[in-house]
């Protein structure tokens, strides 16, 4: 029976980053070298050339990865009960739903091409592809792509509303053009879906200009959908924009809370120390930062408690 204080440290040494000690940071840095060094393998993996000189160092070094990364799954996955996430609790249906969690796919599709390839005759140039996914790894070790997908994931029932009025865009502006184009040019607008390219170029504003209207009306109305377009691209700017200002906020809110807990009783010790440093990690917030919502709130507690009890000034 394996000691559960080890399972504990495995879990707080995987911990991406929030753990404060030096060993959990130096995993993490091992761990994203290795992710990059094996996106520049991959890379080189598709010149002959290189292949043909180095094929036999970069098999070994992709055998090596794949043993690295097979041995960080299986430890993340026996570790989850241990994670600060209720939902991964329990040991069995914990660990369950820990394996089918986005970052735990991600580390399966990672290695899984490699082990399908010992038993199934697979396409190299589409392993290849494949094994790109594990550039996704990294966004486990940084705090800012987590903060995009989580606008994302915000943000996703707008962009759903966004993408159909797109596509009711698309398809009226194809068949406006095809209206006033598909006699002088039937090969370009001959049909709807044919007109659908120029619509599509059109609408995001990119315009490759090998299917342009020739006709007056024609150019009038690409002139009209290109302004239209302009506008449409910056919706989701905006809606990105408003929505990663407003997480940021709730970031930063959330540490005030944690801080205002800490400070109750007029200090911080090393225990409220280490949880707000880690705190401040997972969030995102810079020293700078946490340091000016410490002095602010440090200015207010001094106005509104007795310096001597830390009793709340009536």
């Amino acid at each position: 029976m394996i000691d559960p204080h080890i399972r504990h440290i495995v879990a707080r040494l995987l911990g991406t980053g929030t753990a404060t000690s030096r060993v959990s940071r130096a995993v993490d840095y091992a761990l994203i070298t290795l992710i990059f060094l094996n996106v520049v393998a991959v890379i080189l993996d598709s010149e002959p050339a290189i292949m043909a000189a180095y094929g036999a160092e970069l098999w070994a070094f992709e055998v090596f990865s794949v043993a690295v990364f097979t041995i960080e799954y299986f430890l993340r996955v026996w570790s989850a009960p241990d994670l600060d996430e209720p939902a991964f609790s329990h040991p069995v249906s914990g660990r369950l739903r820990f394996m089918v969690s986005p970052s735990a796919l991600v580390d399966l599709i990672a290695v899984l091409p490699f082990y399908l390839g010992m038993f199934f005759s697979l396409d190299l140039r589409a392993l290849r592809v494949i094994r790109l996914v594990r550039v996704f790894k990294l966004t486990r070790y940084s705090t800012n792509m987590n903060l995009i997908l989580t606008v994302f994931r915000a943000e996703l029932h707008t962009f759903v509303a966004l993408f159909g009025l797109m596509v009711v865009l698309l398809v009226l502006t194809s068949s406006g053009i095809y209206l006033l184009e598909h006699d002088v040019q039937p090969e370009a607008f001959g049909t709807i879906p044919r007109a659908m390219w120029w619509a599509m170029v059109t609408l995001t504003t990119v315009g490759y200009g090998d299917v342009i209207p020739v006709t007056t009306v024609g150019r009038i109305f690409g002139g009209v959908i290109t302004l239209i377009g302009v506008g449409m691209v910056a919706l989701p700017a905006g809606i990105l924009a408003s929505s990663f200002s407003e997480q940021l906020r709730l970031h930063r809110k959330q540490f005030e809370n944690r801080l205002a807990d800490a400070l109750h009783d007029g200090h911080i010790d090393q225990e409220e120390f280490e949880q707000l440093e880690e705190l401040r990690q997972t969030l995102g917030l810079s020293t700078e930062e946490t340091q000016l919502l410490y002095d602010a709130f440090r200015r207010h507690q001094r106005t509104t408690h007795c310096p001597h009890c830390n009793a709340l000034l009536r």
